[in-house]
């Protein structure tokens, strides 16, 4: 994997403009198992009774695994998760339906079956996804996810009116912004903050990486907008003290 675009500024330009706690990811979809990029080699747990397992519980996992480290992987790490095996190209819904964790979210009415129908999905089949710092991808990205508050939600949709705002699964605005080439925040999904662990607070933002540059010059003229207004507001409140 190589590239020729300096991520590591952009990655710092874009932490700064949004103030993120949490360092934007790349998500880079291979047609091969990439030898520079070291495999993601946590063990595999034992089965469930339909036989899934994966190095994590699901897909999602592996955007706070990979906060400080750069990996790749394969669709057996990914298995455990028959939702995000089927966002991420790895599978399709119809390989996935008598699935126990598929069955567990159509009988809770969590989802039903025609709604998982229609969830984005990455068309082709990767042979291998490499998650890392964005600062540090060894090639050029397909997607930047972000980690992000109810307040960076707000500045990208002032910076960007037409960025989705998606629901359950939340993995589903990765295939969104590689497929369709459009952002695509997410409200979360239950079934992903159990198994990330991430605050109830957190939300997240699926970014193409050819958008990025263009989204950063909308930052800065939003944050110059909020700073003006944050004075105003500032000013004005003084009258109450």
């Amino acid at each position: 994997m190589t590239t020729a675009t300096d991520w590591t500024d952009l990655a710092g330009q874009l932490e700064r403009a949004l103030g993120l706690a949490n360092a934007p990811l790349a998500i880079s979809f291979a047609d091969s198992v990439p030898a520079d990029v070291a495999a993601f080699d946590e063990p595999m747990p034992g089965p469930a009774a339909d036989g899934r397992t994966g190095r994590v519980p699901a897909g999602c996992v592996f955007w706070v695994k990979s906060a400080n480290r750069t990996f790749s992987t394969v669709a057996a790490d990914h298995a455990n998760c028959s939702v995000g095996s089927v966002t991420h190209g790895f599978l399709e819904l119809g390989d996935v339906l008598e699935n126990g964790d598929v069955g567990a979210l159509l009988e809770s009415g969590w989802v039903d079956a025609e709604t998982a129908m229609q969830i984005p999905v990455v068309s082709d089949t990767p042979a291998a996804v490499v998650y890392g710092p964005l600062a540090e991808t060894p090639g050029d990205p397909d997607v930047i996810l972000l980690r992000i508050t109810g307040r960076q939600l707000m500045v990208l949709h002032d910076a960007f009116p037409g960025l989705r705002i998606e629901g359950k699964p939340q993995c589903h605005i990765v295939a969104i912004a590689k497929e369709q080439g459009e952002m695509a925040a997410s409200v979360g999904c239950q079934l992903s903050r159990v198994r990330t662990g991430m605050p109830n607070a957190e939300m997240t933002c699926a970014i193409p990486a050819g958008q990025l540059p263009d989204l950063l010059e909308r930052l800065a003229a939003t944050a110059a907008a909020d700073n003006a207004v944050a004075r105003y507001a500032a000013d004005d409140m003084a009258r109450f003290e």
